[in-house]
């Protein structure tokens, strides 16, 4: 049985790019997203390169789900050797207009998904002693901007969860880490909705998801003795 990467988000920019690079890398690529006819391209796109992947619809902030998804991908596929935690719930709303039930959901994406997903994760890689859990921020868990009260909150909660796990896996064997993502990001909805930030990908201006992807696999290739916890990306544009 081969070993299994599994991407919690696994949209069509960097999620889905995440995904195939593991495939390239020569483990079965399990990319999630709620709506598992969604997967559909992702997965043909990879398959069609001669790689494995394995779709799943499933709801991250849902316990029961989330055991059950790594029951099956352990027993059907292979051990998890990489798991990522990609779900993104950028957001903004003024704190004046901010409600609890939308909080609450933001929080529930990019917290308690992340936790329930470290924690499945941990639970198979400990007894083998090895794997690599990665968790995607942003700037907004470094900084919280006006107006997105409700996605730095999450995203500091997942940076916090993050750090907690390294220095308590860290020494068990197991890479976790947190990649700082800053800046737009080449996809449809930059495209579509900031033109003007999309003009900039002519002079490399703003991210690459392949090349974000590549990243990912390079932090689970790291040998023991000089992992990254924390991994910055920003295109050379973007302020510090």
């Amino acid at each position: 049985m081969t070993g299994a990467a599994i991407i919690i988000g696994a949209g069509d920019a960097t999620g889905g790019a995440i995904a195939a690079a593991f495939a390239r890398d020569g483990l079965t690529a399990v990319p999630v997203r709620r709506n598992a006819d969604a997967l559909a391209p992702l997965a043909e796109r990879i398959l069609a390169a001669g790689h494995a992947c394995v779709p799943i619809g499933t709801d991250a902030r849902d316990e029961a789900k989330m055991v059950a998804l790594f029951d099956r991908v352990e027993a059907d596929i292979g051990p998890v050797e990489v798991a990522v935690f990609n779900i993104g719930a950028n957001s903004p709303m003024s704190i004046l207009e901010e409600t609890e039930r939308r909080y609450r959901k933001i929080w529930e994406l990019c917290a308690l998904g992340g936790f329930l997903m470290g924690r499945e994760a941990a639970r198979r890689m400990v007894p083998r002693g090895r794997g690599t859990i990665l968790f995607t921020g942003a700037t907004a868990a470094v900084r919280g901007g006006a107006g997105f009260a409700a996605f730095a909150g999450g995203k500091h909660a997942l940076r916090a969860l993050a750090q907690s796990m390294a220095r308590e896996l860290g020494p068990r064997g197991l890479h976790v880490g947190h990649v700082v993502i800053a800046g737009a990001i080449d996809t449809e909805f930059i495209r579509s909705q900031f033109p003007e930030r999309y003009a900039r990908k002519a002079e490399a201006g703003i991210l690459d998801p392949d090349h974000i992807a590549a990243n990912y696999v390079m932090l689970h290739h790291q040998p023991r003795d000089a992992w990254t916890h924390e991994l910055d990306l920003r295109p050379w544009v973007e302020p510090f």
